[in-house]
């Protein structure tokens, strides 16, 4: 099987080349970056794409800066929505298989139960309506093709040039440099790796997993705060984490308060997703932050 990867140099894009590597069962990939097709041009993606040969096509692009999207909704929407229609079109001529990621925040948060595929949307902000149509408008052009990966809270070795690192890289910095962070509290959610996610994906397009909607996350959840304090205590930086209201750090877009995901469905085909404190660790041993013999010793 070869799966074509756009976004192949992001944090889950590089995440899916590493994983294919490595796998059994003769997956490879073809690696698209920016530079291979810039996905803002509508009219180049069928040419880009009609001249791959590959068996599956997997979008990891997408505008994701939440707060600057508030104020740049037509590019948004441009990007996260119809460019994903023309790219589900040419799957669809071409009947290979079409995963297109999406994200947590196509809820409102107004649930206190793990959010189900099959829950009704209803977004806050600009970012989570364009990537609502995005998947709208991808399952309307290939519906019997199109699996959409729901993600949430992603962590990766490669970091997200888009947003300059990660969360755990952030706490990790300001931790030893200033003793003290303030996290917020009030929101929960479902901290994933993206070494997992990609597992998921390239395991759901070996078992042939049926079109649909499916949420791609590490079991468990947290909110900001106690995930920043696992961070800390896994990787022995001694710092004081003090929760706060997200009132105190107020953002252009709304953040919904609750956007935890079951993720039951997924593992019907590819198995249980390991909890994200499990991810954690092995995202702090391969990054360097930790020893594995530290690591045992945390779990123990």
């Amino acid at each position: 099987m070869i799966v074509a990867v756009l976004g192949a140099n992001g944090q889950l894009g590089s995440d899916l080349v590493r994983t294919a590597s490595v796998m059994d069962g003769g997956l490879e990939t073809l690696a698209l970056t920016r530079k291979d097709l810039d996905v803002c041009s509508l009219s180049a993606i069928p040419t880009v794409l009609s001249g791959l040969e590959c068996n599956a096509l997997v979008n990891c692009t997408g505008y994701h800066k939440t707060d600057e999207v508030e104020g740049r909704a037509t590019e948004a929407f441009q990007i996260n929505a119809h460019a994903v229609a023309v790219m589900a079109k040419v799957c669809r001529a071409r009947r290979i298989r079409f995963v297109h990621i999406s994200t947590d925040y196509v809820f409102d948060g107004e649930s206190r139960r793990p959010y189900l595929e099959t829950d009704p949307a209803n977004p806050l902000n600009v970012y989570g309506a364009s990537k609502l149509l995005g998947e709208r408008l991808a399952l309307r052009e290939y519906g019997d093709g199109t699996l959409i990966a729901r993600v949430a809270s992603l962590f990766g070795v490669a970091g997200s040039s888009g947003k300059g690192g990660n969360f755990i890289e952030t706490i990790l910095r300001r931790g030893k440099e200033t003793g003290e962070v303030r996290v917020v509290n009030d929101i929960a959610m479902s901290p994933t790796c993206t070494a997992d996610v990609a597992r998921a994906i390239l395991g759901a397009l070996r078992q042939g997993a049926p079109a649909g909607i499916y949420h791609l996350v590490n079991s468990g959840s947290a909110t900001w705060f106690e995930f920043a304090k696992q961070i800390l205590h896994e990787a022995g930086v001694k710092a004081r984490v003090v929760p706060v209201s997200s009132e105190e750090y107020p953002t252009v877009a709304l953040r919904p308060p609750y956007t935890v995901l079951n993720n039951e469905k997924i593992s019907q085909f590819v198995g249980e997703l390991p909890h994200w404190k499990t991810a954690l660790c092995q995202y702090l041993q391969e990054k360097g932050h930790v020893s594995i013999a530290q690591s045992a010793r945390s779990a123990d």
